[in-house]
């Protein structure tokens, strides 16, 4: 990677080549969950895992967990759990997952306060027995408010939220150059905006663009 332009990463991950953004404070919840209920675990984000922290590991470490993303699996399988399978970076690529296995099978979807996909509603239509528990929910972080960002800098967004909350404070200059981690993160960017879309969900895959 060669640059001399200055990297932002808006992300709660950091990277060594990049003035790292917290862009979102995570506030954690814990729902009573009836795990014995559930033929497996429906997991989008490495903060659900985290969640999952918050309750005893023999309750739940049995279920296997479709996951969103290669990111989203490892978070699962550091608790020691095992991943089912893996979707495509996108919330609406478990659809098709989802409709792979019989629908006695049914499902807990450990989720944020606010999503970004509509999937598991979807799910539900086609008679999908899928149950919700809200884990968790971000909020635009007070670093993200306050940072400088020099006007000819590359800006990389790992989230919806993240470009959301950015905008709140910021706005883009057409000097900039913007990198999104995914389809989602890129709906969000404002028309007329140029954008560049990572061809993998992951920071690694942004920085292998610059």
């Amino acid at each position: 990677m060669k640059t001399t332009q200055p990297i932002y990463l808006f992300s709660i991950s950091s990277h060594p080549n990049a003035i790292s953004v917290n862009s979102l404070d995570i506030t954690f919840f814990k729902p009573d969950i009836d795990f014995s209920q559930y033929d497996n675990l429906i997991i989008t984000s490495k903060q659900a895992s985290k969640a999952l922290t918050q309750y005893d590991k023999n309750s739940y470490i049995h279920l296997s967990a479709l996951c969103v993303s290669l990111q989203s699996a490892k978070s699962y399988e550091a608790l020691g759990g095992e991943v089912l399978d893996i979707g495509g970076g996108y919330g609406d690529n478990l659809i098709q997952k989802i409709h792979s296995y019989e629908k006695s099978k049914k499902w807990l979807y450990l989720r944020a306060k606010i999503v970004a996909s509509d999937f598991v509603q979807r799910c539900k239509e086609d008679g999908y027995l899928i149950d919700e528990a809200i884990v968790y929910e971000s909020s635009c972080s007070e670093a993200i408010d306050k940072v400088v960002v020099e006007e000819d800098a590359i800006l990389i967004f790992t989230s919806p939220s993240s470009v959301k909350c950015f905008l709140q404070r910021h706005s883009f200059t057409k000097k900039q150059r913007l990198i999104v981690i995914g389809k989602t993160t890129a709906k969000v960017v404002p028309e007329g905006v140029s954008y560049e879309i990572s061809p993998e969900t992951t920071i690694e895959s942004c920085f292998k663009m610059i």
